[in-house]
């Protein structure tokens, strides 16, 4: 069995001024480069402390994490609760996961992480009693989270029915008095005061704030300890080939390019990758036609996207846009693919993937040597 990877809908993303979603998985985390001031994350010196009085109420949002990021829909509900915040209100931002970002920019004054609440984990009860315990201790006047379908809107609606206190879901439009949800089929939208509990559409709320709070981060090694009434078996491996294109995080695609199948294949077994072809490896018969990839076959959202003697006919970069990073391997530097990926090899496909099948399996040699040794 392979560690093939699907797709996760839970990466995180940033809204692209065309409205389309653009994941951030490639992108440098904060704590991969020192700013001026020296910390790891940036000053923000260009936007001014939301407040200097000292918090004697508090609000909070609460979101799962990815990868040590949170994405858009996370970071407006943390700032529904920096924007509706008065001087003496604090903003706490409770992350179910570990953080790897710099909760000041995102408005909040302390933010909270549980690195061992994992979002690929099923935990729901010791997520609502940590929450609660926190809610316990902070007494948040109000709680915002994003309503959504990945394990926020569930816990949100856990707390709501734990607590019992007032609370409006699906919220679209919010202020310091009021709420509104769409009714009637979305024709019109219904309003009311605003509660304490709110969960929030995507939208809801811009996330880009004019200031920053203090951002000092706790880190939770613990969390509390609840009886299991739900266990996890875990994930289930499966061969990529079996993973549908669609799903797939990586894939290894073959072009006309390719003339030995098995030693694609191989490689792709060895990466952990789903296997894919262009159209005219498809119509050579190399590969069947679920496995065709672009305009008139299937359209892929992979993090990593490995075309190998493929030269990139308009017809398959349109069911390649939404990957993150393309590799390629060609032997004609100006053919159209090598525009698109992020790195190309100038080489023979076959003696690429020879050498990537014997560099992979000394890496893996390696690393149990290590492990041992350990």
């Amino acid at each position: 069995m392979s560690d093939a990877k699907r797709v996760d809908p839970r990466r995180p993303y940033r809204m692209a001024s065309s409205g389309l979603r653009r994941i951030v998985l490639g992108e440098m985390i904060s704590g991969d480069r020192l700013p001026d001031g020296g910390g790891p994350f940036p000053s923000n010196r260009s936007k001014p402390l939301r407040t200097n009085v000292a918090a004697s109420r508090w609000h909070m949002a609460v979101a799962h994490s990815y990868r040590g990021r949170l994405d858009d829909h996370a970071r407006e509900a943390i700032a529904a609760a920096a924007i509706l915040a008065g001087p003496e209100t604090g903003v706490i931002a409770a992350v179910l996961g570990p953080l790897q970002e710099d909760a000041a920019s995102m408005g909040a004054d302390k933010a909270v992480v549980f690195p061992e609440l994992d979002a690929s984990l099923f935990q729901p009860e010791r997520e609502v009693a940590t929450i609660q315990a926190l809610l316990d201790e902070y007494q948040p006047v109000h709680i915002f989270m994003p309503d959504n379908m990945l394990g926020d809107g569930d816990l949100g609606r856990r707390l709501i029915a734990k607590n019992g206190n007032s609370a409006a879901t699906h919220v679209v439009e919010i202020d310091a008095t009021h709420i509104s949800v769409r009714w009637s089929g979305g024709s019109i939208l219904a309003g009311a005061a605003l509660p304490r509990i709110v969960l929030l559409q995507a939208g809801a709320v811009d996330s880009n704030l004019p200031f920053v709070g203090l951002g000092e981060q706790i880190v939770c090694s613990e969390v509390t300890v609840v009886a299991d009434v739900c266990r996890d078996l875990g994930m289930d491996s499966s061969e990529g080939t079996s993973i549908p294109l669609e799903e797939a995080d990586f894939i290894v695609s073959a072009g006309n390019g390719v003339s030995n199948v098995a030693t694609l294949e191989d490689l792709a077994r060895s990466l952990g990758a789903a296997v894919g072809a262009s159209r005219v490896a498809v119509d050579d018969g190399k590969f069947p036609r679920e496995k065709q990839i672009g305009a008139s076959g299937k359209t892929v959202s992979a993090t990593t996207y490995f075309a190998i003697g493929i030269s990139g006919a308009v017809q398959h970069l349109q069911g390649i846009k939404a990957c993150r990073h393309v590799i390629a391997i060609n032997r004609d530097p100006g053919a159209p693919i090598v525009k698109r990926a992020n790195l190309t090899v100038i080489g023979d496909a076959e003696e690429m993937m020879q050498a990537l099948i014997a560099r992979v399996s000394q890496a893996r040699v390696q690393t149990e040597a290590l492990e041992v040794e350990e």
